[in-house]
């Protein structure tokens, strides 16, 4: 199976339908700093050549903000598709060569797997013990005290009702990878 094949069917994308109107990379607020723009990175995969991409700073560096997937004609969701790609690279032992990157993104999808959605205080616990250290934490923690204190980052997480839902997600596609 050709790998424009594989990445097709593990991010139910349909890359082969790019044509580089390149709107994509127009759109994108963090251009300035990927190594591979995202509609190079579409052209690279139409060629099979996944191995670059999965080495750069560009899917580690995407935001996820959709604003490409708004933006292609052709409906392609090409931040889905980034976070397959940062899937696909962990799978197969590609050292990220942004550190701090799929530390956070690790402590995201976590936090929200725990919680149904984010709580920022735990997010920001793990990210900076896992960053860090307990050194770090220990510099946070003035700045984590003051949030608290004004309101801006809660104790407690809220619940979700649909918590539920989110873990069936999270099960579906744990399976789905096996």
């Amino acid at each position: 199976m050709a790998v424009i094949n594989i990445i097709e069917e593990l991010s139910e994308e349909k890359i082969s339908s790019c044509y580089q109107c390149e709107k994509c990379t127009n759109g994108c607020p963090l251009t300035f700093a990927m190594d591979i723009n995202p509609h190079q990175v579409m052209h690279n995969l139409q060629l099979g050549q996944p191995d670059e991409i999965l080495n750069s700073d560009t899917i580690w560096v995407c935001a996820s903000c959709e604003t490409c997937t708004t933006r292609c004609p052709n409906d392609i969701d090409i931040a889905h598709l980034m976070d397959t790609l940062r899937q696909l690279s962990k799978q197969r032992g590609v050292k990220p060569s942004q550190k701090q990157a799929p530390v956070f993104h690790d402590s995201f999808l976590k936090n929200v797997k725990r919680f149904g959605r984010m709580h920022e205080l735990s997010m920001a616990t793990d990210f900076t013990l896992k960053n860090e250290g307990l050194t770090g934490l220990t510099r946070q923690a003035k700045l984590g005290l003051a949030m608290i204190r004004k309101g801006k980052m809660k104790l407690v997480p809220a619940r979700l009702r649909a918590g539920k839902e989110v873990g069936e997600i999270f099960r579906k596609t744990e399976e789905k990878r096996k």
